[in-house]
């Protein structure tokens, strides 16, 4: 890596401080349970204290706002099971949720604080990744200013859903294949230098950086089962790369001894960690009596080998109910959206809308957090994914292909449920992609900017586009900011605010 490994470090972390300050100012904005936090902000309190998800009484939210949390319905210890939840995604985001619960309250700063931490973290990750994708520190600060002022993720960040956590999971594990695919050529080429050659090549090791990738993937399936289309995708991409890797030293089989010396390993850094993170998110539900479909005091009348045969059993027939819900999941929404729309922010999604009565005048008050992008970077970022396709046309570069394979995972799957499912689907869905999008900005502006030995005038026309570009980005966000925070604003600048008046309304 060129460059000062201080700033290396310091740099990103400033960068991802500068995130940190936006998103844990006002954390606790609105005061009010927002949007879909209404399910788990309520799930990750009851995990931490009943192991599992728990149903609630009417009116749980209004208690909430009481500073309450007599909120559960009451069950005789014989019938705790009639008080399970049933509930359709896994439950280790909720989990993360549950500990800023446990360290601050149940209030709105605790149960989006885990979201904070995870969404200025992701920051920090890109900032390093990008750096070590492009070998630049400045173009690396870049990735990681730009996704700190995105405004989907920033409203992510301070909100209790799990998306932020898929992506963050996502972005942590991709992080891990760059490292390794450079470990691994590291390797390579030492084994290269001092070793007789081979046709095949040799066996690179059991490959930490992998397994750290396939745990991280397998933590992301454990939020959300969407996780699953970037297991798969990246599966495939690290063994593209180590075929790359074999036929770049000379190797005259790569493709065989990839599959010969990389599978094995790959199968379990990439299939059984993974498994195994995905299981053990649900320890929770297993050593519960309360869980959905548990069956425990069932299965623990039986001894102990029919409670295990049982336990999996239950936790199988759990899953194939959760599938039957997602596949058929079709109730239309005011803001739902269709994937194709998403690069284009044409239906955002309201998380909050209050008229607070007085403070603005005769044109009235309005208080938002709108789930949005901010549009110069989508906007940019689209035409920069195009420029990624030509690119990788041109040179098959690698780094266009890792990003567009990757915005791919988190895009192209949800055109197949939106076509045979009629599935109901929102923008931030669109959260996973987002990291990519922002990868793929980076690199065209390297390209623009040029490489070190470009022509000076080259190098500053290019520089002053891309800090002409980032500029706009951040006048961009501070002009949508207040409809991302909830402040109170007169109603007239609440509405200048919306971009499209038929889809942002």
């Amino acid at each position: 890596m060129p460059g000062s490994v201080l700033w290396g470090w310091l740099g990103p972390l400033l960068i991802a401080g500068f995130g940190a300050i936006l998103r844990f100012v006002d954390l606790g904005r609105p005061r009010a349970v927002m949007f879909d936090e209404t399910y788990y902000a309520k799930d990750a309190l009851a995990l931490i204290k009943f192991g599992a998800e728990r149903a609630v009484v009417k009116d749980a939210d209004k208690l909430l706002m009481q500073n309450s949390t007599e909120i559960w319905q009451q069950c005789a210890p014989a019938d705790i099971s009639k008080c399970a939840s049933y509930v359709v995604h896994p439950p280790l985001g909720k989990w993360m949720i549950g500990i800023g619960e446990q360290l601050f309250g149940m209030n709105p700063f605790g149960w989006r604080f885990a979201g904070a931490v995870v969404g200025v973290l992701s920051i920090l990750i890109l900032a390093r990744v990008a750096r070590r994708m492009t070998r630049s520190t400045l173009l690396g600060c870049l990735a990681g200013l730009l996704l700190a002022l995105d405004g989907l993720h920033f409203v992510l960040s301070r909100t209790a859903l799990l998306d932020i956590f898929l992506m963050f999971f996502v972005l942590a594990g991709f992080a891990c294949l760059v490292v390794d695919r450079d470990r691994a050529r590291g390797r390579l080429v030492d084994w290269y230098e001092t070793s007789p050659l081979t046709d095949h090549g040799p066996w690179l090791g059991l490959r930490p950086w992998r397994l750290a990738a396939g745990a991280c993937l397998g933590a992301a399936c454990a939020v959300k089962w969407s996780g699953v289309f970037f297991l798969l995708a990246f599966a495939v991409m690290s063994l593209v790369w180590d075929a790359g890797a074999r036929r770049a030293i000379g190797l005259r089989r790569p493709y065989s001894g990839m599959f010969g010396k990389d599978l094995p390993t790959l199968l379990g850094s990439m299939g059984l960690a993974p498994a195994a993170v995905y299981v053990a998110s649900w320890t929770g539900w297993f050593a519960s009596s309360s869980g959905w479909g548990r069956n425990w005091e069932r299965a623990t009348s039986q001894g102990p080998a029919y409670f295990v045969f049982d336990s999996i059993r239950s936790w199988l027939d759990y899953h194939f109910q959760v599938l039957g819900f997602h596949t058929g999941l079709a109730t239309p929404h005011s803001y739902q959206s269709d994937p194709w729309s998403w690069p284009l922010l044409l239906r955002p999604v309201a998380f909050f809308y209050e008229t607070p009565k007085s403070g603005c005048g005769a044109s009235g008050c309005s208080q938002a957090v709108l789930g949005v992008g901010t549009p110069v970077i989508w906007y940019g970022g689209l035409a920069a994914l195009i420029a990624m396709v030509a690119w990788y046309v041109a040179t098959r570069d690698w780094r266009a292909g890792a990003v567009l394979l990757s915005y791919a995972a988190g895009w192209l799957p949800w055109f197949y449920y939106a076509i045979a499912d009629n599935r109901t689907m929102f923008l931030f869905y669109a959260i996973p992609m987002v990291p990519f999008m922002i990868l793929a900005l980076t690199l065209a502006a390297g390209l623009i900017i040029g490489p070190v030995d470009a022509a000076p005038r080259r190098r500053i026309v290019g520089a002053s586009v891309v800090g002409a570009f980032t500029l706009l980005a951040l006048i961009n966000f501070g002009w949508l900011y207040p409809v991302l925070t909830a402040e109170v604003i007169p109603y007239a600048e609440w509405h200048a605010r919306m971009m499209f008046k038929k889809g942002w309304i």
